[in-house]
């Protein structure tokens, strides 16, 4: 029954977020040189196309390429794998679960195919305040953050049965 949960879950989260980070990814690497960029919201949102060899915010640009797609495939593959046993061995199947864990692979997958076809990962969203910029990412990036998040607020705030979190007083 598990195994079923996960499939469907894959096929309703994760594959169409998958699906929107390849073909935004492929929208901007065929339509803008890298470098090039454009502005959406004056002095906040930006579209540039950047590429990453490093992992999250450039670590580890410095090492030689071969070592870098073993490392971050080697990475995301038993990531991948970790949460799928997450899910099926807690126990916990419940939506929010479920769905946070969706765009975690998500995510995973969709920088894992940039790296195996282009040895490095495409970069568009550009986030800024003033002079405070934000690392270039992706849509993956933001599955995974998104997934991130929530797995700690489902682990955290809201424990199955424990009720809503408490109202803090003032």
């Amino acid at each position: 029954m598990r195994y079923r949960t996960i499939a469907l879950w894959f096929l309703l989260v994760a594959l169409p977020c998958y699906a929107l980070d390849q073909w935004t990814k492929r929208l901007v690497s065929s339509r803008m040189d890298i470098g090039d960029g454009f502005t959406v919201i004056p002095g906040f949102f930006d579209i540039i196309h950047t590429r990453n060899t490093g992992a999250a915010f450039g670590i580890l640009q410095g090492l030689p390429e071969q070592y870098r797609i073993w490392l971050f495939g080697s990475m995301t593959i038993v990531a991948c794998v970790l949460l799928v046993l997450v899910f099926t061995r807690t126990g916990d199947s419940s939506w929010t679960m479920s769905a946070v864990l969706s765009l975690v692979i998500a995510g995973a997958l969709g920088n894992l195919t940039d790296r195996l076809l282009h040895g490095e990962v495409v970069d568009f969203l550009s986030l800024h305040v003033g002079r405070f910029r934000w690392p270039t990412f992706n849509m993956a990036d933001t599955w995974i953050t998104l997934g991130m998040a929530g797995l700690l607020a489902r682990t955290f705030l809201f424990r199955p049965g424990a009720g809503p979190p408490p109202t803090p007083r003032a």
